[in-house]
């Protein structure tokens, strides 16, 4: 499991899981390096919604991104190489407006920067959303609590 706010980076064959509840799990892999890792990072604000991104929320957020970047791509990455997805899971719209620019389009801006081209996919429920990721294979998929009763013990990730 990969807490909020934290991420886990492995080149061996386990399974990483984040369980979303107003919060975006970034699965990026290096193909080249054989390399992958999960960043689980909840919206600010702990409302469940996407929020307005400030300065502070900007520069912390761009930190951790860069350290986890640099565990998982090194230094010298050919962007080819790499696949990334970003999985968001957010409460259900209300009559309030939403912010023109969120987590997810700062994390996306970030990469292509980079020249790291980003799938993402948003999910808006009450219900939480679990995200899991095989590293090494860098293959992503979303995962009910009945799925994981199928895989083998030696392929469940410790945390």
């Amino acid at each position: 499991m990969v807490a909020p706010d934290t991420y886990h980076v492995s080149p061996e064959p386990m399974l990483m899981i984040a369980e979303l509840h107003g919060a975006l799990a970034l699965c990026l892999h290096d193909e080249g390096r054989g390399v992958g890792g999960l960043l689980h990072l909840r919206f600010m604000g702990g409302t469940g919604r996407p929020s307005d991104v400030t300065d502070n929320t900007l520069s912390s957020v761009l930190v951790v991104l860069d350290r986890f970047k640099r565990a998982v791509l090194g230094n010298m990455t050919r962007g080819d190489e790499v696949q990334a997805r970003i999985l968001a899971h957010a409460l259900p719209p209300t009559d309030a407006a939403e912010p023109s620019a969120s987590l997810v389009d700062l994390i996306r801006a970030d990469l292509a920067d980079g020249k790291i081209a980003c799938g993402t996919q948003t999910t808006r429920r009450t219900e939480a959303l679990r995200v899991c990721f095989q590293p090494f294979e860098g293959r992503v998929w979303v995962c009910g609590p009945s799925d994981l009763r199928a895989l083998p013990r030696t392929h469940r990730a410790a945390g």
